[in-house]
């Protein structure tokens, strides 16, 4: 699936007091039409997808579908996929933030609405970035509830898994053969010296990157993180319900991908971004070993617009890498489509920057990247490969080892 996406994060900032809305200051609500026609002339079939959600869901049962009214109708004329997004960083003014229960029931209750009313879409990513949108607005406080504390990431954390479960339940009542693409940011933490104290704080985020998707999985986290989950507020019957939910077989895991996904744990205690050391291909091999699902590239981009091309190649070799290792990757997406705006920032404060990173920018002119991408597509869109059935996946593929052991080995 060659894919891209229309960039549709919604957060508020300044406790909840406005929002910023990608598709509106990128100029998608004016220029939709012409964005799906774009997404053609490249040769793509799938695009991802976030209605807004903070003008469709108006309140309990009550909704909105005028404009993706247009935009579905639009996009099953042009035979365009949509991979739907049903909340990406932002939630209606009327639900609050990530420490609102209520949120779990009513994303519920709207992707089974939602499911109904477009019967032939069939690929879903139930939340997008649930650990990123966890920690950026419950741990470093930049959007939405915008808090600082453990206990505070671990609700937001745990809301936004039970909702991605109550999701897919929806859904599959109403179109039990759908496709969910569960993303997820490839984060890895890499301590800077031999430092006990360096080193366990680099552990526990390793392991803290994977709460959400152990949670929607029902993986077993390793018994620290299920104790520190404890601690700041899980209850033992939610933990105990989440390790029985049965997980669907149709289920794609989502790996996204930029070059500051890779971090250091310094001296100080702090995380900063280190660029890319070990790349897509080993970090996914994390993520794969642990979940053994179908794996799609489900993000990635350059701010650097002379070195996007590059960039977009050096991605999918890594792509034709794994595969060759036995991983089944069946998905590959530049995001986004056009040029976003103060993304340099995290969408942390209104600044106006444009940051460079879509296929085409703000006038709808495409970037030498468009056409890499393009070449690229026509290039390897007919290239077969043979993937198991959905829940026969390999066990022995030739992963790299870890980046541990690649430590210890240079050491």
């Amino acid at each position: 699936m060659f894919a891209t996406g229309i960039e549709c994060s919604y957060p508020t900032l300044d406790k909840g007091s406005w929002r910023v809305d990608q598709m509106e200051i990128c100029g998608h609500y004016r220029h939709w039409r012409r964005d799906l026609e774009l997404v053609r002339e490249l040769g793509i079939s799938y695009l991802r997808y976030g209605p807004p959600l903070h003008l469709i869901l108006l309140g309990p049962g009550r909704y909105d579908w005028s404009f993706m009214d247009q935009v579905a109708a639009a996009m099953q004329r042009l035979g365009i996929c949509p991979i739907v997004d049903f909340c990406h960083f932002g939630l209606p003014d009327w639900l609050g933030n990530f420490q609102n229960p209520e949120l779990c029931h009513a994303l519920g209750d709207y992707a089974g609405a939602f499911a109904r009313r477009y019967p032939w879409i069939g690929h879903y990513t139930p939340i997008n970035e649930m650990y990123v949108c966890a920690r950026l607005s419950a741990l470093e406080g930049l959007w939405n509830e915008q808090c600082t504390d453990e206990r505070s990431f671990v609700t937001a954390a745990r809301h936004l898994a039970k909702a991605a479960v109550l999701v897919t339940q929806a859904v599959r009542r109403e179109r039990p053969d759908a496709i969910f693409v569960n993303n997820e940011s490839s984060e890895f933490y890499q301590p800077c010296c031999p430092d006990p104290e360096i080193e366990r704080i680099a552990d526990f985020e390793n392991e803290r990157r994977f709460i959400p998707l152990d949670l929607l999985y029902a993986h077993p986290p390793r018994d620290d993180v299920r104790d520190f989950l404890f601690a700041n507020g899980m209850p033992k019957d939610e933990y105990a319900w989440f390790m029985s939910q049965e997980v669907p077989e149709r289920t794609i895991l989502g790996v996204d991908y930029y070059d500051w996904n890779e971090k250091v744990i310094n001296r100080d205690g702090h995380a900063d971004a280190m660029g890319e050391l070990f790349g897509w291909y080993v970090i996914t091999s994390q993520y794969y070993r642990r979940y053994k699902r179908m794996v799609m590239h489900t993000e990635t981009n350059s701010r650097d617009p002379s070195d996007a091309p590059m960039w977009l190649w050096r991605q999918w070799h890594n792509v034709e890498l794994i595969r060759k290792a036995g991983v089944p990757v069946v998905g590959f997406t530049w995001y986004s489509l056009t040029d976003q705006i103060d993304w340099d920032i995290a969408v942390s404060r209104p600044i106006g920057n444009v940051t460079p990173v879509g296929l085409f920018d703000l006038n709808r002119d495409v970037r030498g990247v468009g056409l890499a991408y393009k070449q690229l597509i026509e290039m390897f869109r007919d290239s077969t490969t043979v993937c198991p059935r959905w829940g026969e996946l390999d066990e022995t593929a030739a992963l790299p080892p870890q980046p541990e052991q690649e430590k210890e080995a240079a050491r």
